[in-house]
């Protein structure tokens, strides 16, 4: 997810569309959280991350194809494999992981609301190591949506305060995402972004294959109470970390990066109501931690 100064611009010729698939979107990675539940209850979480990286590049093949029939394409590849090979770690191998380990024991609904620090650490971390200028606001921004992941952090799932040392897995994975769309900006802007994506994937993907011969993956995949599961992880890879990837690429020129990163705000809502649909119990304190973060993000965002 990213952020920018630049204002709110909806394709006025097409304003239905544009909102459209951004409810698409955010529909998608809200339900992902629900989703890396689904899949715990069959696959490990070590299965659960490959699996989703695997399924991921299975829907790129196809591109990845034509674009290798691109002399341009594949000089500018080559000359950018440690790049991609990064970007493709930070922000989706890694996250991939942290995302499934804590997923075993966190609520999906404050995993969503959690991931909602996105934004905020691609301006830290934008600030820290990429020379990105902050302003008052956003400083103020970051200050209060941090403080309301400090409550979601300590505010146990039992109703208590203590340490939720998974949440802060949620974190770091936010700060790899949020590393890797400021390292993306910097060294494989030049590329369209289906390429880039793309090859993201075909990086990480055979090293997720790898991971997954080393488990009995396939060998779970043939259990008679796998195939829900099974589901689950496939619509992690394809949809969320495949297809959405494409849609969210095409809404920012449809209208704006700013716009298409207030599906930040829309993906804790969906995440929440499937956690309470699935009987996931929610406190207030948690309700005010996942507030007071979405409000720092609105700071954020403001221009």
């Amino acid at each position: 997810m990213t952020t920018t100064t630049a204002p709110v611009a909806v394709d006025q010729k097409r304003p239905l569309l544009v909102w459209g698939l951004l409810f698409v979107l955010a529909l998608v990675w809200g339900s992902s959280f629900i989703l890396i539940k689904r899949s715990l209850t069959v696959f490990p979480p070590e299965q659960v991350a490959a699996g989703r990286i695997f399924f991921a590049l299975l829907f790129f093949i196809p591109f990845l194809g034509v674009q290798t029939r691109s002399a341009d394409i594949r000089q500018s590849v080559r000359g950018r494999w440690v790049a991609l090979l990064a970007a493709g770690l930070l922000g989706f191998l890694f996250p991939a992981f942290l995302f499934a380990i804590a997923g075993a024991h966190l609520n999906s609904s404050l995993a969503g609301a959690l991931n909602a620090l996105s934004p905020l650490f691609t301006l830290v971390t934008g600030a820290l190591f990429f020379g990105r200028v902050i302003r008052p606001t956003q400083v103020l921004g970051i200050l209060i949506g941090l403080g309301g992941s400090i409550l979601l952090i300590f505010y146990s799932a039992t109703g208590s305060f203590s340490i939720n040392g998974y949440a802060l897995l949620i974190v770091l994975a936010t700060v790899c995402y949020g590393t890797n769309i400021n390292l993306i900006g910097r060294h494989l802007s030049h590329l369209p972004a289906l390429v880039s994506t793309a090859w993201l994937f075909a990086f990480i993907g055979p090293l997720a294959l790898l991971i997954l011969f080393t488990t009995d993956f396939f060998t779970r995949i043939t259990l008679s109470n796998a195939s829900l599961a099974l589901s689950a992880l496939a619509c992690l890879g394809i949809l969320g970390s495949g297809a959405m990837s494409v849609l969210f690429n095409r809404i920012i020129q449809l209208a704006s990066p700013l716009f298409a990163s207030s599906v930040t705000y829309l993906m804790p809502g969906v995440a929440l109501l499937w956690g309470v649909l699935d009987g996931e119990q929610v406190h207030l304190v948690q309700y005010a931690g996942m507030g007071i973060c979405l409000f720092g993000i609105w700071l954020i965002n403001k221009s």
